[in-house]
């Protein structure tokens, strides 16, 4: 079973063009470098599902937190943020 974390993109780091992209993303506080090449529309303060270091897809604040807090009830969460 694969899964995707939601996190908050806090910067881009890397920009070759609109679409090639890096970026940090804060999950719970914990800080990543995330790959942005599927999600060019994500801007800062902006909240994605990352998967394997790609965030896959920009969803709302409410459903990122809502995911998270439901991950961190089942401690699944110090076990699949990607490094």
């Amino acid at each position: 079973m694969c899964l995707a974390i939601p996190g908050k993109l806090i910067s881009i780091t890397v920009q070759l063009d609109d679409t090639f992209r890096q970026g940090k993303v804060s999950f719970g506080g914990v800080v990543k470098e995330v790959n942005l090449f599927l999600v060019p529309e994500a801007r800062v303060g902006d909240y994605v599902l990352v998967h394997v270091g790609v965030a896959i897809s920009v969803i709302d604040e409410e459903e990122a937190e809502r995911t998270f807090y439901y991950l961190q009830q089942m401690g699944e969460v110090a076990n699949e943020i990607p490094d």
